[in-house]
Parts: structure tokens; C-alpha cells; sequence
């Protein structure tokens, strides 16, 4: 029988009840139902990574996935038979499953515009969470869900799963320990096939299995103007939709600028940042850039992240299915800077680190000899729930302010793109040519965009604004900061507002 329908009122007062005894001990937890049993696991969001959830947890012992939660009853109902047989409970509201006694914790694999406000209300009802990545939608709700878990003291692991791997952990000690001499600098790609979604002339029905009022949830409550022949009118193409999604350097990027930052040792925002980029080569109803450079100013040496949705030249290769993560430059057709589409290449003063996908790194000294090689697999959902037996969050690969700030670094070169101007190749070119780094790799954007035949009046660049960060307070100060600012945060709904917890 479904479990009647929580109002707002009754789910805050009840969480708050429960959040007031999350903090708990080793000890103490080890007597909560569950604990020395099997850990029981909701997931949350089963259109994309919610699946690559479930696939992940079926491998790990002591480990019962025991409700399911999607605001589209159609996926619940075809999801649901893969999963213990059938044997497992079903929510559309977030709500009513966080309520349950049952759980110990979730994995939210949900749209961005619900992480940050799902994984503060789990953990405030005394659920540990693994939250997809970015764990944000903006800034400033992602420093809130990490207030959340200092407060409640629960699990928050951030679903960067690359720090999981062993080949990459060894080979950023192993960089840090000056094997290659000072990091010049650390570069991250995203060479991923993304054609039009199409343009719709009006607004599009909402499909009567999905309840709408839910998966909005925090954003703005509109009809969606999409409707691609592959994913309707509301899934998966809300990445493209800055209402909803983040474009590709937060679908994608997050990973490659996690791993940069990982290995500058960086533990904050940079000092300046600024984008180049845009929706090129087509019109349709995305509104995030398919082609872009973003360049992070750390103390340490530039992050640059490239973004490359277009082929390698006009007519080449087939798009990269709904959903991938890591495509292959010779299967794509797209391009590749050093052998690499999907990865990063750091650069050093004795040589570089090339990854081309995951878990695997490949050092190379300055003549481009083979020097070393780093390899391991993916443990991150088994790292999450060994925490959640142990308690020891120290162990954790994905901690959540790291989850926090690598999503950060997303939205500040979104921002600076949003709050930038039209602008021709040649006026770009004159006002980034003294920043060496940002030139070269706007230098191959631009002959990437010429392969492509890209008409500039028909889909102009932008020029990003030029953006002075305080990392200390994760804002923008100067006389042009005001605009940025008011981008840290958003308007949120009623019933679905995040709580000013830092």
C-alpha cells in the first residue's frame, strides 16, 4: 500500500526531528536496523546514471537496493521488474521516501536542479547519500549541501567515481611528488559528439505519465520548449537547458577539472576565470555551448577545460549515444589533442600525464618517450558503502567538498559565458593574445570551427567576461561583478526552496 502523501509542513518537521539525532557514533549507528545487516539502498533517478547505480550496487554483498524513485511512472514501471525481481518499493515523491523508516541510504542520480536540494533534505533525514555529479546546480547551493553533511554528520560521497581509481590516485601522488617537475599546466577534454535536439515552434505536452510539478521541483515551473525524436519533451536533453542542466562542461567537464584540480592540489576556486565559447554550427532549443574554453587562473599553473560537440569536420562520424560519458575519437569522428577526446593531459616542466577515459594514466617524459603507466578500476559505490558500515568518512574518494568546488568550477565558467557578449573571432583573438595557455587553445578551437564551416552570424561566438573570483567567500568582486553574483544563486520555488544553512 503506498504511504500517504507528506506535506511540506509534516516532512520538515519530521526531518528536523530526525536531523537532531543523524550525528551519531560508531558505536551508536551500529545499532541502527540495517547497520549490521545489509545496507538498505534507495535509488533516486533511474533515466541515465540511476541505472549504472543499480548495475553498480547488484555487484556489491550486504547490499539491498529496497525502493526506487523517479517522477515518471513509466520508467518506475519498467525499471522496477530488473530489480529483485520486481521485489522492491516505488515513489514518485522524494518525500515520502525519505520518511521511510527502511533506508539506510540513497544514490541521487537525478537532474542537476534537484541534487543539491534532495541530498540536503537526505541527509537532514538521517540518510547517507551518494550524490551524481555536479552536485550542484550553482554555487551557493552546493556550499549549502555541504553544510548539510558537516552538520548532520552523516556519509556525502560525490559521484566524481575517477578518484576511485587506483591507476589514477598512484599517478597523482606520483606527480606530486615531483617525478616530472612542476605542473605547467593541467588541461581537461571533452570531445563528445552532441547534434541538435531540433527547435520546437511552441511548447511541448508534458507526457502524462510524468509528474511535472515533481521533476521541476526547485526550478522555475514552464512547459518544456523541447521535444527531440530521441528523448521527448523532458529527459536527458534538459542537460542542454541552463534551467535544468549545466551543458557539457558540467555533464562532462566535471570529471576532467576534478582530475586537473586533483592534481594541481588546488583545494579551492581559482582566481580568475573566463569562457569562450557558444551553441555553434546549429540553432535549436539548447542554450548551453556545445563548443567552448574555459581557462581557471589557479596559483599553481592554468586548469583549461575544452569543449567539442561538432565532429572533426563537417559530415564525419555518428553522435554519442544519450547517456555516454566516454566516447572513443576513432569511432566519433571527433577530434583529439594528443590522443585524447575524453580525458586529460598534464603537462609538466620533464614531461606530461595523458589519461584517455577513467582509471588509467600514462606518463611520458619531454621527448614523448614512454615513461610509466597507472592502472585500476572503478571502486568508487563500493568505497561509499564500505563508509557507510565503517563511519570513517575520512577513507572516502569522493568527499563532498571536493564534489563542491571541482561543480564550482562548472558554474564559474558557465557564468562568465552568460554574463559575456557576442562577439567576432577577431576581437577575440586581440583580447585573449597575451594570455599564451588560452590563445593556443582558442587558436585550434578556431580551426576546429573552420572545419565545420560554422557561420558566426548565423550562430556567434562569446566572449566570456573576464571574472576576479574570491575564493575565500566564493564570489566575484571588481565593478563588473554584480551581474555574476546575482548568478550564484537562483529563484527557487515554493516547497522546494534550500535552506541557508552556510
Amino acid at each position: 500500500m503506498p504511504l500517504p502523501h507528506l506535506t511540506r509542513r509534516h516532512f520538515l518537521r519530521n526531518t528536523a526531528l530526525i536531523g537532531a539525532a543523524t550525528a551519531l557514533s560508531a558505536r551508536s549507528w551500529g545499532q541502527v536496523v540495517g547497520a549490521n545487516g545489509d545496507i538498505r539502498v534507495a535509488v533516486v533517478g533511474l533515466n541515465g546514471r540511476g541505472k549504472n547505480h543499480l548495475a553498480s550496487l547488484a555487484k556489491l554483498s550486504g547490499v539491498r537496493v529496497v525502493a526506487l524513485c523517479g517522477a515518471d511512472t513509466a520508467v518506475l514501471a519498467k525499471v522496477k521488474p530488473t530489480v529483485n525481481g520486481g521485489n522492491v518499493k516505488t515513489y514518485t515523491d522524494i518525500r515520502e521516501l525519505l520518511a521511510a523508516p527502511d533506508i539506510d541510504a540513497i544514490t541521487i542520480a537525478t537532474p542537476n536542479h534537484w541534487h543539491s536540494l534532495m541530498g540536503i533534505w537526505a541527509l537532514q533525514a538521517g540518510k547517507d547519500i551518494y550524490i551524481e555529479k555536479p552536485v550542484s546546480h550553482n554555487v551557493w547551493e552546493g556550499r549549502q549541501l555541504v553544510a548539510a553533511a558537516q552538520k548532520t554528520g552523516r556519509v556525502a560521497q560525490a559521484g566524481t567515481q575517477i578518484r576511485s581509481g587506483a591507476g589514477l590516485r598512484e599517478a597523482v601522488a606520483w606527480t606530486q611528488a615531483g617525478n616530472l617537475g612542476k605542473i605547467t599546466a593541467a588541461r581537461g577534454f571533452c570531445y563528445k559528439r552532441r547534434d541538435s535536439i531540433g527547435k520546437t515552434s511552441a511548447p511541448t505536452p508534458v507526457p502524462a505519465t510524468i509528474n511535472y510539478d515533481l521533476w521541476s521541483g526547485p526550478a522555475e515551473l514552464v512547459q518544456p520548449h523541447r521535444n527531440s525524436k530521441k528523448n521527448g519533451p523532458v529527459h536527458y536533453d534538459w542537460h542542454w537547458i541552463y534551467l535544468y542542466g549545466n551543458g557539457d562542461v558540467g555533464n562532462q567537464g566535471i570529471h576532467q577539472m576534478d582530475v586537473a584540480r586533483w592534481f594541481l592540489g588546488e583545494p579551492g576556486l581559482p582566481r580568475h576565470t573566463l569562457s569562450i565559447g557558444g551553441r555553434l554550427g546549429y540553432s535549436d532549443d539548447g542554450d548551453t555551448p556545445n563548443t567552448q574554453v574555459v581557462i581557471h587562473d589557479y596559483a599553481t599553473a592554468p586548469l583549461i577545460f575544452e569543449v567539442r560537440g561538432l565532429p572533426s569536420k563537417a559530415g564525419a562520424g555518428t553522435p554519442a549515444g544519450a547517456g555516454s560519458e566516454a566516447g572513443s575519437a576513432k569511432t566519433s569522428g571527433m577530434d583529439n589533442y594528443r590522443g585524447v577526446d575524453v580525458g586529460n593531459v598534464i603537462d609538466c616542466e620533464g614531461g606530461s600525464i595523458v589519461t584517455n577515459g577513467y582509471f588509467a594514466a600514462t606518463a611520458y617524459d619531454k621527448a614523448g618517450k614512454f615513461v610509466k603507466e597507472f592502472k585500476g578500476g572503478d571502486r568508487h559505490m563500493q568505497n561509499f558503502i564500505d563508509t557507510v558500515r565503517s563511519r570513517k568518512t575520512a577513507g572516502l574518494y569522493g568527499p563532498i567538498e571536493e564534489g563542491h568546488v571541482s561543480s564550482a568550477l562548472c558554474h564559474l565558467g558557465n557564468i562568465s559565458h552568460q554574463v559575456g557578449h557576442a562577439a567576432p573571432p577577431g576581437e577575440i583573438s586581440a583580447k585573449i593574445k597575451a594570455d599564451a595557455p588560452l590563445a593556443e587553445a582558442y587558436g585550434r578551437m578556431a580551426e576546429h570551427l573552420a572545419a565545420n564551416h560554422v557561420d558566426f552570424a548565423e550562430t556567434p561566438m562569446t566572449l566570456g567576461l573576464p571574472l576576479t573570483v574570491d575564493a575565500a567567500h566564493e564570489r566575484f568582486t571588481g565593478d563588473s561583478a554584480a551581474p555574476a553574483n546575482a548568478m550564484l544563486k537562483r529563484a527557487y520555488r515554493a516547497g522546494f526552496i534550500v535552506p541557508q544553512l552556510a
